[in-house]
């Protein structure tokens, strides 16, 4: 890891990071605050690997992802993330990273995670992937959504209640409430906060 790029909003975690890679043996360490400010250090640092988190306060992490592999197919890079739950490593790993990892993981895997990255491996943290393996919310619960699903989805990141989406979808309150339910089901979530999140994450649109 000759030079590797941290992008995260919150300093905390970039200076547990620096140490982390520091122990790693890592050459050059670059730090970005936010999705601009990554795009633009990358632009001119090229670095080998980059560190990102899905969550920052301009651009979506997944936007920001395909930027920098457009920019450059080569860079390798690792989700780290506030969401453990198993769809959003899904659509990471999809979208071209190269591992993915919680913020709960603990330090000895975050280091395994970044050394197989830097080798050019995948890495999915065990405890995440051992859910996408058991189709809790993996790939597969993604493609067995329905239209219904979809458009509860559109919905929610759009900021309707349930009221509301009853009334879109021409349903009595309750059906809207027993879609929800099932919804959180197959996307491996638990509570209606979470589910909105995810909502958000999923039909978040990738510029050109």
């Amino acid at each position: 890891m000759s030079k590797v790029l941290l992008v995260d909003d919150h300093a905390i975690i970039r200076d547990g990071l620096k140490r982390l890679l520091t122990d790693l043996g890592a050459g050059t360490i670059l730090e970005a605050a936010s999705g601009r400010d990554a795009l633009a250090i990358f632009r001119v640092e090229r670095p080998q690997v980059v560190i990102l988190d899905l969550n920052l306060p301009d651009l979506g992490g997944l936007e920001i992802l395909a930027r920098l592999l457009r920019e450059d197919p080569a860079v390798r890079v690792l989700v780290l993330s506030m969401h453990a739950e198993p769809l959003y490593a899904s659509r990471a790993l999809k979208a071209g990273a190269k591992g993915y990892v919680s913020k709960a993981a603990a330090p000895d895997e975050i280091a395994a995670a970044l050394r197989a990255v830097a080798r050019g491996e995948g890495y999915v943290e065990a405890k995440v992937a051992q859910a996408m393996a058991l189709g809790g919310g993996g790939a597969a619960g993604l493609d067995a959504l329905t239209p219904r699903d979809l458009e509860i989805l559109r919905l929610l990141a759009n900021g309707k209640g349930l009221a509301e989406i009853a009334a879109a979808l021409g349903v009595a309150y309750k059906t809207a409430a027993n879609s929800c339910t099932l919804l959180k089901e197959k996307l491996g979530v638990s509570r209606t906060a979470e589910l909105i999140r995810l909502a958000v994450e999923l039909t978040e649109p990738v510029a050109d």
